[in-house]
């Protein structure tokens, strides 16, 4: 990158510096740099564009959309607000059938947040020790990976739950895995400890992605579930990245037979346009509502990423969209697997669909995992290929991975061989 093609730019990354090029164009799970070099995205962009870049029927709706109608006084309603709406319901169980659209998880979050404080007359929120839910001051303050120091006090009454991470259990059993329900016991004495009997709402991931790509145990979520409801809290489930296929089912909360009192969709919904959802049963809305629920927006329920959101529902349903992520998924993994026979570097493969984690461990030639996740990014894209790793102290370097669930299986394969080569060469010296 020429020194001062940042020049004007605010630095928002954090500790984390820019990719180095500038994109100029992207098609399917393609990105591809001014100067020609061809990137394979397995992080579908910010983690969304679950179509791939540029689908055709995205592009498609958009042109005509914006030419028909794109933003409207958020008083207005639209044909494809509405249709989005109802169809969205289609897809969830009961009693989820009320919806309200934004532009960022950040923001749904944020809403989620105001009506379930609204509806209970409480205010305290439980969250991961490991959340991202978003930068805005209530999702700011449920997030717990990232963003927290130097800013000064939080909003009161937020709680960090311990993550129950079976790769590295902080409590086991007496066979050596994971106790997760001790574990959540102890976590909700504690948070009962600290409460002044304000509890509102528990939001987590039913896969934790910047947390490190962890999958909730089989139970767990029913569990925390029960817990909420002891209290008197809504459930929030935040399916920023597992919603809509990415997991093999429509919704990560599926496998799991538990529904949430408010779910909220972003990401993946737009398939990489601004586009998030905040859905609820018609008890909690009419509640909310009869209290004054108020949360506005200038992009609320627009019309032109309603469209947009429309034509993705058509196309995930259409291609089963769902089953293909659970096809490319078992490949993806069976790669990943065989690489972690050969490099002993990589601690544990886990995750869901086309959600992967795999992360690395300290060894003899790089020591800290952070350091060699780093190089290893670094060598993936001098060879042609975008990955993501997630850097939180005490874990490791763990990459998540998520490519577009329109890629191909040749796709997989070449991003897993890139992957092999950037792991040798990295250990070897030839980079870093």
């Amino acid at each position: 990158m020429e020194a001062d093609t940042t020049a004007n730019l605010i630095h928002y990354l954090g500790y984390g510096s820019f990719s180095p090029g500038i994109v100029d164009h992207a098609r399917g799970s393609w990105v591809v740099t001014g100067d020609g070099c061809e990137l394979l995205d397995f992080t579908s962009g910010q983690m969304s564009a679950i179509l791939g870049h540029s689908h055709p029927e995205i592009v498609a709706t958009v042109r005509e959309q914006v030419g028909r109608l794109d933003h409207l006084y958020s008083g207005m309603l639209s044909r494809p607000v509405l249709d989005l709406a109802r169809r969205l319901a289609d897809t969830l169980p009961p009693p989820l059938e009320k919806a309200m659209f934004l532009s960022t998880g950040a923001e749904a979050n944020e809403a989620a947040l105001r009506m379930a404080k609204l509806v209970t007359g409480r205010h305290e929120v439980v969250s991961f020790a490991r959340s991202w839910h978003g930068m805005t001051g209530g999702a700011a303050a449920a997030t717990y990976s990232a963003g927290r120091v130097g800013y000064g006090p939080g909003a009161p009454g937020n709680f960090a739950l311990p993550v129950p991470d079976r790769f590295r259990p902080p409590l086991v059993d007496a066979d050596g895995n994971l106790d997760w329900r001790r574990q959540l016991d102890l976590g909700f004495d504690l948070i009962d400890a600290q409460s002044v009997g304000s509890l509102a709402a528990c939001l987590v991931e039913p896969v934790l992605s910047s947390g490190g790509v962890v999958d909730l145990p089989p139970g767990y979520l029913a569990a925390l579930r029960d817990k909420c409801h002891e209290r008197g809290m809504l459930l929030i489930l935040d399916e920023a990245q597992t919603g809509l296929c990415r997991t093999g089912d429509w919704y990560a909360f599926q496998r799991d037979g538990v529904v949430p009192d408010i779910l909220t969709l972003s990401k993946t919904l737009g398939a990489g346009l601004p586009l998030s959802a905040v859905l609820t049963s018609a008890e909690i809305e009419e509640r909310a509502h009869e209290r004054g629920f108020l949360f506005l927006t200038t992009h609320g329920n627009d019309p032109l990423p309603a469209a947009v959101g429309n034509t993705v529902l058509d196309v995930l349903g259409r291609d089963r969209l769902d089953l293909r992520a659970r096809e490319l998924g078992d490949r993806l993994r069976s790669g990943l697997d065989e690489l972690a026979s050969r490099h002993k570097v990589i601690g544990d493969v886990r995750g869901r669909g086309l959600l992967v984690g795999l992360e690395l461990v300290d060894d003899e030639v790089w020591g800290d995992a952070d350091r060699l996740g780093a190089a290893v990014t670094r060598r993936c894209a001098e060879l042609g290929l975008h990955m993501n790793i997630v850097q939180l102290p005490g874990m490791g370097g763990t990459f998540r991975i998520a490519p577009p669930l329109t890629c191909t299986e040749a796709e997989i394969d070449r991003g897993v061989e890139i992957l092999d080569a950037a792991l040798t060469d990295t250990r070897s010296g030839a980079t870093g």
